[in-house]
């Protein structure tokens, strides 16, 4: 290594990614450093979706290796999205690089709206997402992303996903009546869900964002304990009675070893829209106070707004909707850092083993 390539490294190892509040050498962003004749090239690979992070972060290695003298720096930024180990090393599904639960310990929290924009805010930010209605009974997904029909077969078996907002889309709602109830039992809702999941051909996913139903009773329970689920996202609103249904969600995941990487306080704090008096309808500190208690980090709290709800029903959510607001930069931050924490766990490695099968010769 040349004294130009050593220093390099040595102001990259002083140099945090404002992202993951980690230095570039320890956390193998840094892959590469060319240097030809008096220019110096310097490869970063980002382990999440960062589409508009990276000129932020061009522009911070740049400047932190300006200085060097009888040097032009050029540096090159990527990002690359990997698969991660799931509970019990269950195996992956194919073609889904990483599944991310989005759950709640009660209904009415705002858990389906937090997940179709964290979806498209993943999306947005430059990965290939995918989302399941795991709602059997209340499906939302197709009018909250304004989507109808039918999903098709090619092969008689596998199932297309419908596809909006540039993501692939999948729900019981596109095969029933809008008006229609559902009244199966459960062992009938899992089996449902469990072919949704596993009949539709995903294509090519690094996030499979699945809006779990809410509650922590035996269907939830069942498919945490069938789903390869990579980490898992608690929403609920700052108000003590969701809390203590959202604690019972984290222990659910906890009894099954899904890693819970964040939580998200939903309908944070209201603010008129006449006057511009900011209200904590729903109470304060809640979510900070779960966050403490179990060692999982606060990702985001959203305010109760009028946009969002119109927004979602509509079938434009806020992140399609106001691709530039304040709403929508929570969101892709609230995205960002859940990414992160999935992105520091053990990287799977199942489909890199060969089959190895012993027969008597």
């Amino acid at each position: 290594m040349t004294t130009a390539e050593t220093e390099i490294r040595d102001r990259l190892t002083a140099l945090i990614d404002p992202n993951t509040e980690t230095d570039f050498v320890s956390s193998k962003s840094l892959k590469k450093i060319v240097i030809d004749g008096n220019t110096a090239i310097i490869e970063i690979e980002l382990g999440y979706p960062a589409k508009s992070q990276i000129e932020r972060i061009q522009k911070l290695v740049t400047d932190a290796l300006a200085s060097l003298p009888n040097l032009d720096i050029e540096t090159r930024v990527t990002q690359r999205i990997v698969a991660h180990a799931a509970q019990h090393s269950m195996k992956l599904l194919p073609s889904v690089k990483n599944i991310i639960a989005v759950a709640s310990g009660k209904g009415g929290v705002g858990k389906s709206t937090t997940a179709v924009n964290l979806a498209l805010a993943l999306a947005a930010e430059g990965a290939m997402v995918g989302m399941l209605d795991a709602d059997i009974y209340g499906p939302s997904l197709p009018m909250m992303l304004g989507v109808s029909g039918r999903p098709q077969s090619q092969d008689g078996e596998m199932l297309e996903p419908l596809e909006q907002y540039g993501m692939q889309i999948m729900s019981i709602g596109f095969m029933i009546d809008i008006d229609t109830p559902m009244i199966w039992r459960g062992p009938l809702v899992t089996q449902a869900l469990d072919q949704l999941l596993r009949q539709t051909k995903w294509r090519a996913l690094d996030y499979l964002v699945i809006d779990m139903p809410p509650g922590t009773g035996d269907i939830q329970l069942t498919l945490t304990q069938r789903v390869p689920v990579t980490g898992a996202l608690i929403v609920t609103t700052p108000q003590d009675i969701a809390l203590i249904d959202a604690r019972k969600g984290y222990k659910m995941f906890e009894k099954v070893n899904v890693p819970v990487v964040g939580i998200v306080e939903n309908m944070s704090v209201h603010i008129c829209s006449n006057c511009g008096h900011a209200e904590r309808i729903f109470g304060e500190g809640g979510a900070v106070k779960m966050s403490e208690d179990y060692k999982v980090p606060v990702l985001g709290a959203l305010p109760l707004t009028r946009s969002i709800r119109e927004e979602a029903d509509s079938g434009c959510p806020t992140v399609i909707a106001a691709p530039d607001s304040p709403i929508t930069s929570m969101y892709k931050e609230i995205a960002r850092k859940t990414a992160i924490a999935i992105s520091k766990k053990a990287i799977d490695f199942s489909s890199k083993f060969p089959n190895i099968v012993v027969q008597n010769t």
